[in-house]
């Protein structure tokens, strides 16, 4: 006699699994967060060999050796990566000065307006020597603790560049190492769902760069237009800022708006928002759609919930890998569900 029904059994043993994989998921993420000075650096250099793959098998069919093709590959990604930070630290530092004294314009402004319909803003400057006394005792550390995450940042930046060299090198070996891994009679399905998995990355990688490198190039020909200062630098911004889909948009737009309103006015930033606005809404409606199609595609509303966990768990990092971890996962779903499925039904047919 059973005491359950069938539906409510069912329903038990689907919440089972759910618990059990939750909590798989959940303790690699702690594991995850507890040694990210190792896990970063190795999914950077996934998301990185992902993007340069093609670049390398060029180098490889052109008769360069492996080993010096990985090293040419890593030089350029240097070289560019290197090049687009110095642009944009350059042109942000020379309009620095006119962003804070545009800002301070404004607030003197909002200032004088409410002070004039009798909402005065002088209790802010009474006490702003008190929070500076405030801020000024934890300083110091605020700067060692700085000084050590930089430090930690390009540990981890340079170890995941040599990684991304063996990785490019020792690519041809990867299918190798997943069977000799692989449980018996589970090589086959390890090796399918991770090249899935890996052409959804690259999919993705290839794609952002695309689009990236189109925005940047449209929203720096505005600016040239508009001849708002450090043109180039903003669209490099624009360019790394892609990466981080929405959100990165949104702060280097701002940036380049902040910008215009800095230098030439509140009329061009207006135009200079116009052009981000167009710009954002060809890629949502036009760059998306037709260039990612091959790839795993995602709801924005996915998009915006796992950038949110990216950022709760690893901060801009987080960000930065929650995306393309997501489409590969989406791509492992897709793999095992063309697998399994078509057995599932002749099963149930038979």
């Amino acid at each position: 006699m059973q005491l359950l029904p069938e539906p409510v059994r069912r329903l038990a043993a689907w919440c089972a699994v759910v618990l059990l994989a939750s909590g798989v998921v959940w303790i690699g993420i702690r594991l995850c967060v507890v040694f990210r000075t190792a896990v970063t650096p190795v999914l950077l250099a996934l998301l990185g060999t992902a993007l340069l793959r093609p670049l390398f098998q060029r180098l490889v069919r052109a008769g360069v050796n492996r080993s010096l093709a990985s090293g040419l590959t890593c030089v350029a990604v240097v070289a560019v990566v290197g090049g687009a930070v110095y642009i944009v630290v350059l042109a942000l530092i020379d309009s620095g000065d006119q962003i804070l004294a545009s800002l301070r314009t404004a607030a003197r402004s909002l200032a004088d307006h409410f002070g004039a319909a009798g909402t005065s803003l002088d209790d802010l400057a009474s006490h702003a020597r008190e929070l500076l006394s405030r801020f000024g005792g934890t300083a110091a550390s605020n700067v060692i603790s700085g000084v050590s995450v930089v430090g930690e940042s390009i540990a981890m930046a340079v170890l995941a560049l040599l990684l991304v060299f063996f990785f490019l090198r020792d690519s041809h070996r990867a299918a190798e190492a997943l069977r000799s891994l692989a449980p018996p009679g589970a090589a086959g399905t390890l090796e399918a769902t991770a090249r899935r998995a890996f052409r959804a990355v690259e999919g993705f990688m290839r794609g952002t760069t695309l689009i990236a490198l189109i925005d940047a190039t449209c929203i720096t020909v505005g600016l040239l237009v508009l001849d708002v200062p450090g043109a180039v630098g903003l669209g490099a911004l624009v360019f790394v800022g892609a990466y981080i889909p929405y959100l990165g948009a949104f702060l280097s737009g701002a940036v380049a708006v902040l910008v215009a309103l800095a230098d030439r006015g509140f009329v061009i930033a207006l135009w200079t928002l116009g052009v981000v606005l167009a710009v954002q809404v060809l890629e949502g409606h036009v760059l998306q759609p037709v260039i990612q199609s091959r790839t795993v595609q995602m709801h924005p509303a996915v998009v915006m919930l796992t950038i949110t966990a990216g950022a709760s768990v690893a901060g801009i990092v987080g960000m930065l890998l929650a995306v393309p971890l997501t489409a590969a996962a989406f791509g492992v779903a897709h793999e095992l569900r063309a697998r399994y499925a078509p057995q599932a039904q002749a099963s149930g047919e038979g």
